[in-house]
């Protein structure tokens, strides 16, 4: 399975459209496994579940039956309107994302902000599910497609619309077949390795002897180059140190001891698919997704960490509040914003800003790529809403 092309797919949309459950027919896993989010029916952290999909003569299934295709690792992201950041971290590591619209529902406020995170994150193929097809009549599909069609002009043209019942298990192959079609993104093998950390765990129980403990695993996706059993690895921003009370940042290095791609052992680690690695470090260092946000290269290779960074933005026209639409304003100079940048959140003090370039003093440094994007949001009423996106400089 490694030696097979991998993508990894985000499911977004808004909350109780049936993002989870359209997951769970394509898998067979039920994404939402923390207790938190069993008790409260939400999607709270970022769940995996990874798959092979089959085309048996152009039916496409999970089988087993015919030609293996694909390698997709899912990436179920929260559709709540308060866990817009932990969509952003998800969308970082999407290669492509399947759209999720209740027919009987239609388009909602978050269904437009994480279409709009979606271009925030450039995120270039997207299926669109019109889903619970079964709880509508003919007439209602019918205007619920045309509705969907209009919302996606300008953006997202020329993407697929499948009539679905993930409820009853209705078109499913379809969905694994436009997931199949997908292109493959171009993958940079060549560059210094680069790998994004979205989660990081001790997955000891208990009990665990000495000699049989694991250390801290970092789930996450690698976005260029090549990692391997036994490099030496570092990780930035790292952990904050207390020094004369002042806190700064310190690089963590360590080795790598496994690695995994979805839940397959692989010996070498290249872009695509949902990915883990095992380090040599205390389980007490990554537990409780302490790590989430960093991002590990080989050792020496990362840039600096930084706390300004100067961003070429482009701001949508209006907000989807619940509240109802809002003009966006330009940035204004003290204003605080949230910048998204891979999978790492971190709030930011306008310092300048001119036509189209905002220059920002970020509270949690990053490590800046040129080139990359930035998911831009803005607090209204106290919850923070996607308002722009941009590119480092």
């Amino acid at each position: 399975m490694a030696e097979m092309e991998t993508m990894n797919i985000g499911v977004v949309g808004h909350i109780d459209h049936g993002k989870t459950t359209l997951l769970q027919r394509l898998t067979g896993k039920w994404a939402s496994m923390h207790s938190e989010e069993l008790k409260r029916g939400i999607t709270i952290k970022l769940g995996y579940a990874d798959i092979v999909i089959y085309d048996d003569g152009g039916h496409f299934n999970t089988q087993k039956k015919g030609k293996a295709v694909r390698h997709v690792s899912f990436v179920d992201a929260p559709g709540h309107e308060m866990l817009m950041a932990t969509m952003l971290s998800g969308a970082a590591m999407m290669d492509g994302a399947i759209l999720v619209i209740a027919a009987n529902e239609g388009i909602k406020p978050q269904t437009r902000e994480h279409l709009m995170a979606l271009q925030a994150k450039n995120i270039k193929n997207v299926i669109v599910v019109q889903n619970k097809i079964d709880l509508v009549d003919k007439k209602g599909a019918e205007e619920s497609y045309k509705t969907i069609k209009e919302f996606l002009k300008g953006s997202y043209d020329s993407a697929p619309i499948i009539p679905v019942s993930a409820q009853q298990g209705v078109n499913i192959d379809m969905v694994l077949k436009a997931i199949a079609e997908l292109p493959l993104p171009k993958r940079n093998l060549e560059g210094n390795p680069l790998f994004i950390i979205a989660r990081s765990f001790d997955i000891n129980r208990p009990g665990t002897k000495p000699e049989d403990l694991k250390g801290t695993i970092l789930g996450g996706t690698m976005k260029q180059g090549k990692l391997k059993i036994g490099d030496e690895i570092e990780i930035k921003p790292g952990r904050i140190v207390k020094e004369a009370n002042q806190f700064r940042f310190e690089t963590i290095r360590t080795k790598i001891r496994k690695m995994f791609v979805g839940s397959h052992e692989v010996s070498e680690l290249i872009p695509g698919g949902s990915q883990s690695i095992e380090t040599g470090l205390d389980m007490a260092l990554g537990k409780a997704d302490a790590l989430s946000g960093n991002v590990v290269g080989l050792a020496g290779q990362l840039p600096q960490i930084t706390s300004k960074l100067k961003i070429k933005f482009k701001l949508f026209k209006e907000n989807y509040t619940a509240g109802g639409n809002v003009k966006v304003e330009q940035p204004k100079t003290a204003e605080t914003l949230m910048l998204s940048a891979n999978t790492s959140i971190t709030g930011g003090i306008v310092k300048a800003v001119s036509k189209d370039i905002l220059e920002i003093d970020l509270k949690v440094p990053v490590v800046p790529f040129k080139g990359d994007n930035v998911g831009i949001a803005r607090s209204f009423n106290n919850h923070w809403r996607l308002v722009g996106y941009g590119e480092i400089l």
